[in-house]
């Protein structure tokens, strides 16, 4: 696990995993195999989840970037898009059941979706996702004091 606190956050990264610029971690469960998830921080800026739907089949072959599904939180609606190439196996179906995992558990039992393929290229482990998070509050930060940068 690596520390990570930044401002106001604050969480742990599994070192297990990859990650992208976009707030997902990828786990390889099996050659091949992906397990897909949100990061803490992806969570923290929906809110509390209220719903979600995957709008591909289990079988269906899906593209990087390609939109999958919705997800919608307390704070925001958002799209959920495939962070692997290959062929998409379906949702996390203990999530049917209790929603919440998605926030109390996101890098254990509230994974999103499985794939099997390859990761997005550009995919980052937990140091380089732990900069791609410096960069973000960063920008949020600057934003709320009117865009001044020191730098």
């Amino acid at each position: 696990m690596l520390a990570y606190k930044r401002a106001r956050f604050g969480t742990r990264l599994p070192t297990d995993r990859l990650y992208t610029r976009s707030h997902y971690w990828l786990k390889e469960t099996g050659p091949g195999r992906w397990r897909v998830g949100f990061t803490k921080f992806a969570t923290r800026m929906l809110g509390d989840i209220v719903e979600y739907q995957f709008d591909v089949a289990a079988g269906t072959p899906v593209a990087i970037g390609a939109k999958i599904g919705w997800i919608e939180g307390f704070k925001a609606v958002s799209d959920l898009y495939s962070v692997a190439e290959g062929r998409f196996e379906g949702g996390n179906a203990d999530l049917r059941e209790d929603i919440t995992l998605i926030e109390s558990d996101p890098y254990e039992r509230g994974w999103l979706y499985a794939v099997e393929g390859r990761p997005e290229p550009g995919s980052v482990d937990a140091g380089g996702y732990a900069a791609v998070l410096d960069a973000t509050i960063d920008k949020m930060l600057a934003s709320r004091h009117g865009g001044h940068d020191a730098g």
